[in-house]
């Protein structure tokens, strides 16, 4: 069992964040899923970005932090959905007792000097994405190699950037099972 701490997109807490948390559970693990954005949800992209840029980058990741707080020290996987993956990275990357780190469909900047220590990370992300380039996620991922990081990479061709979630235009259904059972499997590693 593992004990997660599941941080949604930019869109805010839908109910495909719900489901995934709920898919964790009844695989037997601990889920925490908080809302950073108190209450409010998007539907468009540009919704999505004006509510991102409201709230600013730094508030977001004070929020995350203050979720993480109390569970760090507890061995946690931090997991995130685009936005969310992006904030997971910045939070396991802060806590020594990380104990994984499963991102869908986002990253974020590795600082320099940043060590891992063999931390476990799956990253699931579409091919193309046009929020995580292709460039980009090779560079990435070879500073989270340099960094100390396991890192495995799961590409999907042809399918939208959210493509895990059914209430995106992105959802691809067959993409998004594929993830999951990758997903699962790694948690039960863990």
């Amino acid at each position: 069992m593992a004990r997660i701490l599941l941080l949604h997109s930019q869109y805010g807490l839908r109910p495909a964040v719900h489901e995934a948390a709920e898919r964790l559970r009844a695989a037997g693990h601990e889920v925490r899923v908080p809302d950073l954005y108190d209450g409010r949800v998007v539907g468009t992209p540009e919704d999505a970005i004006a509510i991102k840029e409201e709230l600013g980058r730094d508030e977001l990741l004070k929020r995350a932090v203050a979720t993480a707080a109390p569970l760090s020290g507890q061995g946690v996987v931090y997991a995130g959905f685009s936005l969310g993956g992006a904030l997971a990275q910045n939070l396991a990357l802060a806590d020594e007792n990380a104990r994984g780190l499963l991102l869908m469909h986002g990253t974020s900047d590795l600082p320099e000097g940043a060590y891992l220590d063999d931390l476990p990370v799956q990253l699931h992300v579409a091919d193309p994405d046009t929020y995580e380039p292709v460039d980009w996620q090779n560079a990435w991922y070879l500073l989270m190699r340099r960094a100390g990081a396991d890192v495995e990479v799961f590409r999907y061709p042809g399918v939208g950037h959210l493509f895990t979630d059914p209430g995106l235009p992105d959802h691809d259904r067959e993409s998004a099972e594929r993830a999951w059972s990758a997903a699962l499997a790694f948690l039960a590693d863990l």
